[in-house]
């Protein structure tokens, strides 16, 4: 398991965006050399997890909670084939494209030591939007990525340090429970039913799913 590539994206205006200022950085190139990694402060203030990387929508992006996106090249290589054209490193605008690590059946709270010093941990899956279906150029981009349910996932950091491409990807913590990336993803956009099995992740999970989850549960039981 090892990182392919880290990818950086500046702020650009584009036509396609629903951010009301016009710009986004969703257009993640792999860079060389080392990247800084830390926790960027909360939701709403604090963007991105690695220095010199672009988040223009604090409202919906960024933040301690999704501090990084994580892609598994795997899936990056199924969607080629579907879509008939090549996906670079970093082409869904995710920070890291691993290889070796399966990212969306990662379990929410999993923590991974990326490089010597670097440790994350997951939170939820990635929620498309209008951004990246523009960016993507592909007709009902959002409902086919939600379909596939193969999301990637936003982590948060625990110890900051520096990565860089090629380092190695280690699972030092895996939780005891059954909720991953891909069943998040499930309960907070197709099947709402599964919400109150995401409480098993505790506050592991991203808040706004765990506040999603609890409100479920009270009205209408677990």
């Amino acid at each position: 398991m090892k990182l392919l590539s880290v990818n950086l994206g500046r702020a650009e205006a584009v036509p396609y965006t629903d951010n009301p200022e016009g710009v986004t950085g969703i257009d993640k190139r792999p860079v060389d050399g080392p990247v800084r990694v830390s926790a960027p402060g909360p939701k709403g203030i604090g963007g991105s997890g690695l220095a010199g990387d672009a988040v223009c929508k604090l409202e919906h992006h960024g933040g301690n909670d999704q501090a990084v996106y994580a892609m598994a090249r795997e899936d990056l290589d199924a969607w080629e084939r579907e879509l008939g054209r090549p996906l670079a490193h970093g082409a869904f605008g995710e920070n890291l494209t691993t290889e070796g690590l399966d990212v969306s059946g990662a379990r929410i709270g999993e923590r991974w030591r990326v490089g010597p010093a670097v440790v994350l941990e997951v939170t939820c899956g990635r929620i498309p939007c209008r951004t990246f279906q523009g960016h993507l150029g592909e007709k009902q981009w959002v409902k086919r990525f939600t379909r596939r349910g193969a999301p990637g996932a936003y982590l948060r950091v625990i110890e900051p340090g520096e990565i860089r491409a090629g380092d190695p990807v280690e699972i030092v913590h895996r939780p005891e429970h059954d909720v991953t990336v891909a069943l998040q993803f499930r309960a907070v956009t197709t099947e709402r039913t599964l919400l109150p099995r995401l409480l098993a992740a505790g506050e592991a999970l991203h808040p706004e799913s765990l506040r999603l989850a609890r409100e479920y549960v009270e009205k209408h039981g677990a």
